[in-house]
C-alpha cells in the first residue's frame, strides 16, 4: 500500500539544504532562489495537500523524523497482552469513561455483584456515576471509598476493608475493582489476593503512573515504617482497562509525577521513546491527546513485555526498578505523602545516574545530563542534595532488592540499556553519600 506523507519544512531551510551545492537543483540557479521555491511550492500546493501526514523537518535529524514516521503509521492497538499461560490477560485502552468501565467488567465477568474499592477524591469525581453505570447494566455494587493519599496503603486499611467485604457477604467470585491511582491498585490488590485467598480482580487507574506502570504486572501490597511496598503478593488482575480521559481530573502535580516512569521506560528500554519524549515536552505537558496516548501505548507494551518475560522479578523484571531503590529511600525518609512516588523516582534516576561510575557501572555522560534535564523540563525535581544524608541513605538497605550484604541496583549502561548490579551496601552508601 502507498502512503504518502509531506515533510515539510520553511523556505530557509530549504535553501540551507542545497547551498553547499547548488548545481544539484537547477531551477534554484537563479538570482532570487527564494522567489523561485516560493513559486514551486504555491503550484504544487495541491499535490502536497494530498498527503495523509505532514511532518516538519525544520531542525531535527533524520532519525528523529524517521521515528515520528514509524510511530504515527503504526496502528494503535486496542490491547496490549500480558502473556502469562492460565494467567494471562489485556491491558485495554479506550476514551469512553465510566460506561466502558461497566461494559470492560461484563466482558470479563459473569458476576452480577461486584465491589469497587477507589479513593476519596476519586469517588468525589466519579463514585455516583459508578453506581448509576454499574447499576444500569444490572451490577449490584459495593462502593468502598478510602482516605486518599499514601496513608491508606496500610495494614490497617486492609484490615477494614476485609471486614466490610466479609460482612457484605462477598465470595469467591466477587470480582474486585481497583479503581483509582498507584495506592488504591496497590492496596485493593493486596486484598484481592488475600480474601478467601483470592477474588477476581480487575485494574482500573485513574493516574499516569498507575497506567503506564503500577496497574500492570500483579505487584499489590502495602507499606511498612521502615520501606515501602514491603508487605505484599504478585497478584494479577483478569483484565486491565487504561482511559486517558480519567487524567483530565488529576491534579497537574499528580499528573506530571507520573511522568517520571514514562521517562523510565524510555531510559531503560527504548532510545526512540526517549527522543519523542525530548522532542515533545511542550505537549506532553499539556497533555495533548496523541502524545499522551502514545506515550501510554509505548510505556504499556514495555511493562507487559517485560512482565511477561519475568513474571517474579526472577531477572529481567528487575530492570523496571530503575532510580526506585533511592527513590523509595527518598519517599520513606522525607515521610509518606511528603513528596509523590513519582518525584521520589526522579530523584533516585539522577541520585543513582550521578553514582553508578563509583560503584561499577557506565560514566553516562552526556546521557545523564539529558536524562536530567528531560526530568527537568517534564517540571520533576531534580535535586537530591537535601536528601543525601546517610542515614536516609541507610533506608535503602530495607529496600526489597537487598540481598545480604549486597543490594541490587539498576544501572544504565546507556539510554535504551540497562543493567542489574549487585553492590555491597557499604560501597553503595559511600557512593551515594559521596556523589553529586
Amino acid at each position: 500500500q502507498t502512503r504518502l506523507i509531506w515533510l515539510r519544512a520553511e523556505i530557509a531551510s530549504c535553501l540551507a539544504r542545497v547551498a553547499s551545492d547548488p548545481t544539484v537543483r537547477p531551477l534554484l540557479a537563479v538570482d532570487d532562489p527564494a522567489e523561485t521555491l516560493r513559486g514551486l511550492l504555491e503550484g504544487r500546493q495541491r499535490f502536497y495537500a494530498a498527503a495523509e501526514m505532514f511532518v516538519d523537518t525544520d531542525g531535527r535529524s533524520i532519525e528523529t523524523i524517521v521515528d515520528e514516521i514509524e510511530r504515527r503509521l503504526r496502528p494503535a492497538p486496542e490491547a496490549v497482552r500480558v502473556e502469562l499461560g492460565e494467567r494471562s490477560y489485556e491491558v485495554r485502552f479506550g476514551t469512553r469513561g465510566i460506561a466502558q468501565v461497566a461494559d470492560e467488567y461484563l466482558q470479563a465477568f459473569a458476576a452480577r455483584r461486584a465491589v469497587v474499592v477507589t479513593d476519596s477524591n476519586v469517588a468525589r469525581h466519579y463514585g455516583d456515576d459508578l453506581m448509576r453505570a454499574f447499576g444500569a447494566r444490572g451490577v449490584e455494587l459495593k462502593l468502598e471509598v478510602v482516605p486518599a493519599g499514601e496513608a491508606s496503603k496500610s495494614l490497617r486499611v486492609v484490615e477494614e476493608l476485609l471486614d466490610a467485604l466479609i460482612a457484605w457477604k462477598a465470595d469467591r467470585k466477587t470480582p474486585l475493582v481497583a479503581f483509582g491511582g498507584g495506592v488504591v491498585g496497590d492496596l485493593a490488590g493486596f486484598v484481592a489476593a488475600t480474601l478467601f485467598r483470592g477474588v477476581p480482580l480487575m485494574q482500573v487507574p485513574t493516574t499516569l503512573l498507575a497506567q503506564v506502570d503500577s496497574s500492570i504486572g500483579g505487584k499489590t501490597g502495602v507499606n511498612h515504617r521502615l520501606g515501602k511496598n514491603l508487605i505484599g503478593a504478585f497478584y494479577q488482575p483478569r483484565v486491565v482497562y487504561v482511559d486517558p480521559s480519567f487524567l483530565e481530573t488529576l491534579p497537574e502535580r499528580e499528573y506530571l509525577a507520573g511522568l517520571a516512569e514514562v521517562v523510565k521506560y524510555g531510559a531503560i528500554a527504548d532510545d526512540a521513546l526517549f527522543r519523542l519524549l525530548e522532542r515533545e515536552v511542550e505537549a506532553i505537558v499539556r497533555k495533548d491527546p496523541e502524545i499522551l496516548a502514545t506515550i501510554i501505548r509505548e510505556s504499556v507494551a514495555i511493562k507487559a513485555d517485560v512482565v511477561s518475560r519475568d513474571e517474579k522479578e526472577g531477572g529481567l523484571r528487575a530492570i523496571l526498578n530503575y532510580g526506585h531503590t533511592l527513590g523509595h529511600a527518598i519517599e520513606a525518609g522525607a515521610g509518606y505523602g511528603t513528596l509523590l512516588h513519582g518525584e521520589a523516582v526522579a530523584l533516585g534516576i539522577v541520585w543513582v545516574n550521578d553514582l553508578a561510575a563509583e560503584v561499577g557501572g557506565s560514566a553516562l555522560g552526556e546521557d545523564a545530563v539529558r536524562i536530567r534535564d528531560l526530568l527537568a523540563r517534564l517540571r520533576l525535581p531534580v535535586d537530591y542534595a537535601p536528601y543525601q544524608d546517610p542515614e536516609l541513605v541507610a533506608l535503602a538497605s530495607h529496600d526489597k532488592k537487598t540481598r545480604g550484604r549486597a543490594i541490587e541496583l539498576v544501572l544504565l549502561e546507556r539510554i535504551g540499556a540497562a543493567e542489574r548490579r549487585s553492590i555491597e551496601q557499604s560501597t553503595f552508601l559511600a557512593a551515594a553519600c559521596r556523589c553529586g
